[in-house]
C-alpha cells in the first residue's frame, strides 16, 4: 500500500485504514492406508508423457509440433465436468491453485474425488489463498492427513481465522500486507493438461448455486505451455509464503477418513439433486472427448506475477507485474480490442490509453457487471467515474444484467439470475488473454495473478462470438450518452427495446458506489 502524504492527520490515516478494512471485507466467493509419496519438485517430461493424459495430450498435438491447444470452457457445467474427470483420470499428480474454496455441492463431490485419487497414489497438492481459506481451516487440515495430500494457504495469519469478519479485523495491523492477496487459479493434471481462468472452487462458478450464478470463463491448455503453467505453480508452492495448514488446524493422522465417510454419505444422499442428474450428462459428454474437437491450436505465453509481489513494500513498478508483460508480450490493437472483466476500474493512465486508441480507429468495447448486477458496488463506483470520457471517445460500454430475458445457455450460467466474473481479452482478430486478472488496480498493483496470451485467430474468433451472446440486450445494457450529456441504459424489456434514464440498481447499491467515488480509494479497487 502507498504510504500517507507527509503531514497527513492521524484522523485521516485512521480514516483510511477504517476504509481499507471495509474494502478487504467487500472484496473477499475406506480403503487402507496409502503409502505415503515424496511431494517432490516439477515432473520431468518423461514423467509426464508415462501418464495417461500425457499419451493422450502428446496424440492430440501430434499434427501441430511445436503448438499448443487451447479450448474456451464457458458453461460452468462442463468446466465442473472436466476438473472431476480430470481428478479421476490423474496417475502421478493434481497442482490445484485457488483463491477461495466454498462449501456445497461441486466442493464436497471433488474434495471426495481428491481423496480417491490421493488413495490410488496420487500426489495432491492444493494452494489456496489464506483469506479464501476463512471457517475451512479443519475440513482442510483433515484433507491434509492424507498421506498423499498436502494444503497449503498463502499469506496466512494465525488469528482470526474462524470468520471472515475477525480476519479483516485481525488484519488490520498488518493491512499494508494483508489486502495483497493471491488471486491465482490454476489446475494441472499430470503436467500434461492445464486448466486456467476465472473459476475459483464453488458452486456459484459452477451453476450449481440456487439463488445465484457467475458467468464465467475457462481456458483449457496442452501442450509446450503447460510445463511453465506447472512452474509458476511450483514456484508459489515453494514460496516462503506458502505454509502448511497444519501449522494453524490441527487434525489426527486418520481425519482424512472421516472425513471421506462424511463425504461419501452427504453425496450419496444428494445423488438425485437436479444438479447432479444434470452433471451426470454433462460428465459423459465431456468424458467422450467433445472438447478435442474444439481445441485451437497456437503458439502461446504464460505470464504471472512473482510469488513474493505480497510482501513487497509500496507499489511495485509496472515493468515487475504481470499486467506489464501481458502489455509488453501483447502489442498495441491495430483493429479491435475487447475487454470482459468482472470489475472494471481503468483509473486516469487506463482511461487515456482506452481513449487513444479509439480515438485511432481501433474499436475498442468494454464488457462488465452492471450496478444491479456486481457483487461490489463499490468497485462499480469507480468505474462510473470514467465512463463518461470513455464514451465520449468512442469505447462501447455494455454492463451485464443481473436478470436475463434469454433463453441461451452458450453464455449464462442456466438461471436467471447471474453476475460476470469473466477476465479476458481479445485483440485484433488473433490474440487472446484469459486469465485470473480483472482490470482494476487490484489485479496490477496488489494481488497475484496468472493467465495465458494465446496467439490463434480460431480461438480469437469463439471468444468474439461469445462476448457478442454476451452483449446482446437480452442479457445486457448499452450504456449511451444523449446530445445533453445525460447517460442512458439501453435494453430489451419483454422483448421490447427500451431505453432507461436511471442507472440500474436499488438504493443501497447506488450509496455503495458512491463511496467508490472517493478519489484516493480507486487505487485500492
Amino acid at each position: 500500500m502507498t504510504k500517507p502524504e507527509r503531514g497527513g492527520s492521524r484522523r485521516t490515516r485512521g480514516v483510511r485504514l477504517l476504509l481499507l478494512g471495509l474494502v478487504a471485507l467487500l472484496l473477499i466467493g475406506c480403503a487402507g492406508r496409502p503409502v505415503p509419496r515424496e511431494h517432490g519438485g516439477l515432473l520431468s517430461a518423461a514423467e509426464s508423457e508415462a501418464t495417461w493424459l500425457g499419451r493422450w495430450a502428446q496424440l492430440s498435438a501430434s499434427d501441430h509440433p511445436g503448438k499448443s491447444g487451447f479450448a474456451l470452457l464457458s458453461s460452468g457445467q462442463d468446466a465442473f465436468s472436466l476438473r472431476v474427470l480430470l481428478s479421476e483420470q490423474a496417475d502421478r499428480r493434481l497442482d490445484i491453485q485457488t483463491y477461495l474454496i466454498g462449501d456445497g455441492l461441486t466442493t464436497r463431490l471433488l474434495l471426495q474425488r481428491l481423496l480417491a485419487a490421493a488413495d490410488r497414489g496420487v500426489e495432491v497438492r492444493l494452494l489456496i489463498d489464506d483469506m479464501g481459506a476463512v471457517g475451512q481451516g479443519q475440513e482442510l487440515a483433515a484433507l491434509d492427513s492424507h498421506p498423499n495430500i498436502q494444503v497449503r494457504v498463502y499469506n496466512p495469519l494465525s488469528v482470526g481465522r474462524g470468520t471472515l469478519v475477525g480476519r479483516v479485523l485481525a488484519s488490520a495491523p498488518q493491512a499494508g500486507r494483508q489486502h495483497r492477496r493471491m488471486h491465482n487459479k490454476l489446475w494441472i493434471t499430470d503436467g500434461a493438461l492445464a486448466i486456467v481462468g476465472g473459476r475459483n472452487l464453488g458452486d456459484e462458478y459452477y451453476s450449481a448455486s440456487a439463488p445465484r450464478n457467475f458467468t464465467d470463463l475457462d481456458l483449457m491448455v496442452l501442450g509446450p505451455l503447460v510445463e511453465p503453467l506447472s512452474r509458476s505453480f511450483h514456484l508459489y508452492w515453494n514460496h516462503g509464503l506458502a505454509q502448511p495448514i497444519g501449522r494453524y488446524h490441527r487434525a489426527e493422522d486418520t481425519a482424512w477418513r472421516e472425513l471421506r465417510s462424511s463425504l461419501d454419505e452427504w453425496i450419496a444422499a444428494n445423488a438425485d439433486s437436479p444438479y447432479f442428474t444434470a452433471l451426470r450428462q454433462r460428465y459423459a459428454d465431456v468424458e467422450q472427448g467433445p472438447l478435442v474437437g474444439r481445441l485451437h491450436w497456437g503458439e502461446g505465453v504464460a505470464l504471472w506475477d512473482p510469488p513474493g509481489k505480497p510482501a513487497w513494500p509500496g507499489r511495485p513498478a509496472l515493468a515487475r507485474t504481470m499486467a506489464g508483460e501481458l502489455l509488453e508480450h501483447a502489442g498495441e490493437p491495430s483493429e479491435r480490442l475487447s475487454i470482459v472483466s468482472a470489475y472494471f476500474v481503468p483509473g486516469a493512465q487506463g482511461t487515456q490509453r482506452l481513449k487513444r486508441w479509439a480515438e485511432a480507429g481501433v474499436d475498442v468495447e468494454v464488457f462488465t457487471n452492471s450496478l444491479e448486477a456486481t457483487d461490489v458496488p463499490l468497485v462499480h463506483g469507480a468505474y462510473q467515474t470514467r465512463r463518461r470520457a470513455l464514451l465520449d471517445s468512442g469505447v462501447a460500454l455494455y454492463e451485464m444484467r443481473a436478470e436475463s430475458e434469454s433463453d441461451d445457455d452458450g453464455f449464462g450460467v442456466g438461471s436467471s439470475a447471474s453476475a460476470l466474473h469473466i477476465k479476458a481479452l481479445s485483440i485484433d482478430h488473433d490474440r487472446v488473454f484469459v486469465g485470473s486478472p480483472n482490470v482494476d488496480p487490484r489485479s496490477v498493483w496488489w494481488n497475484t495473478e496468472v493467465g495465458v496470451l494465446a496467439a490463434s485467430p480460431g480461438l480469437a474468433a469463439e471468444l468474439h462470438e461469445l462476448t457478442e451472446v454476451g452483449e446482446s440486450p437480452t442479457l445486457s445494457y448499452r450504456v449511451g450518452r444523449t446530445a445533453s450529456g445525460r447517460l442512458y441504459w439501453q435494453t430489451v424489456q419483454q422483448e421490447e427495446r427500451v431505453r432507461l434514464s436511471r442507472e440500474p440498481g436499488g438504493f443501497w447499491r447506488h450509496l455503495g458506489a458512491r463511496l467508490g467515488r472517493i478519489g484516493w480509494l480507486e487505487s485500492l479497487l
